[in-house]
């Protein structure tokens, strides 16, 4: 047996709904193990950004292909024709079908993957740039801390990707009786647009301070004005708000009848509960990180301490909002 037959094989579990979740969730801790050895060996950070934004495009595509990547190898075992792979734009012109995607999948993949793109390229460059991460220095140092960041960054993009992972693991037969469209598709959508936008906005607004300031156009010590006067950190609350978006199109699904029966939960107390914990779970994750471990917390120690004493800054932290911003 082929490397892939052996890992379909060994995932081929008697729910449905685990066959695409699982084996997606491992994949985030291989991939990130593959780039943690030769990381360790070099001491070197310069790809730990790129490889989580890598691992979040590579984990998503795979729960979109997993079923028909089976529907594929079970019909090459029995010497069938193979089925043809699913069209993403199929997705929007008919409604799913044995193999075919649903709009919702495609759409929230795509979601995943525009942010991805931009957040990998735009960490990647910092770092060549910089060339270090502040971060890293004493952690690259020991081999164990180290590779312990890399399964953080594992778990990380599994949390964040479990609204996504849930609602590509429900077999398309079950997705193609839904609604063609719901309110919370459409608050979903409006949410990840409107945090994606604030957030761009923000790092292009901070990107053209920090130029401006090299350029010596301007001697401010820190940013007050633009969405930055509206919130302390407008790049956070966009953040915290696309995801939500996501979770609020996913959970959708994944509460309704239609859900339930593709997660094997029909009938069940627990079932609604469990599939909205499923989407909950990613912003509520990215939301305690900024709030409680290196978004936040960070920033503000790290302005606290250079210029707690002036009147301006105290000014501004005193009339800013720290997240939601004030319009």
């Amino acid at each position: 047996m082929t490397l892939i037959s052996t890992l379909l094989h060994v995932t081929n579990f008697r729910n449905p709904f685990l066959k695409t979740l699982l084996p997606s969730v491992g994949a985030a801790f291989a991939i990130q193990s593959a780039v943690a050895i030769p990381s360790i060996l070099a001491q070197s950070e310069q790809f730990y950004d790129l490889s989580g934004s890598l691992t979040y495009l590579s984990v998503t595509d795979l729960s979109l292909y997993l079923p028909a990547l089976r529907a594929r190898a079970a019909a090459s075992l029995a010497g069938t024709a193979k089925p043809v792979w699913p069209s993403l734009l199929g997705a929007f012109t008919s409604n799913g079908g044995p193999n075919g995607f649903n709009w919702r999948q495609v759409v929230i993949s795509a979601a995943v993957s525009i942010w991805a793109t931009r957040l990998g390229s735009y960490l990647f460059q910092r770092v060549i740039a910089d060339g270090h991460d502040s971060r890293f220095d004493e952690i690259k140092k020991s081999p164990p801390k180290f590779f312990g960041a890399f399964m953080a960054q594992a778990t990380w993009v599994s949390l964040c990707l479990m609204p996504v992972l849930a609602l590509n693991s429900i077999l398309r037969t079950a997705l193609s009786t839904l609604p063609l469209v719901g309110l919370t598709d459409i608050i979903g959508i409006l949410l990840y647009v409107g945090g994606l936008t604030f957030e761009i906005i923000a790092d292009r607004q901070k990107n053209a301070w920090v130029q401006a300031k090299k350029r010596k156009e301007h001697d401010e010590e820190f940013l007050t004005h633009g969405l930055w006067s509206k919130s302390r950190h407008p790049n956070y609350f966009g953040e915290s708000t696309l995801w939500t978006g996501i979770a609020t199109t996913a959970a959708g699904v994944l509460a309704s009848n239609v859900g339930q029966v593709g997660m094997g939960l029909a009938g069940t107390s627990y079932g609604r509960i469990l599939g909205v914990g499923m989407c909950a779970i990613s912003p509520a994750f990215v939301t305690f990180l900024l709030f409680k471990v290196s978004g936040i917390p960070l920033s503000e120690k790290k302005y606290d301490k250079k210029y707690g004493n002036r009147k301006d800054y105290q000014k501004w932290k005193k009339e800013t909002p720290v997240f939601f911003p004030k319009f």
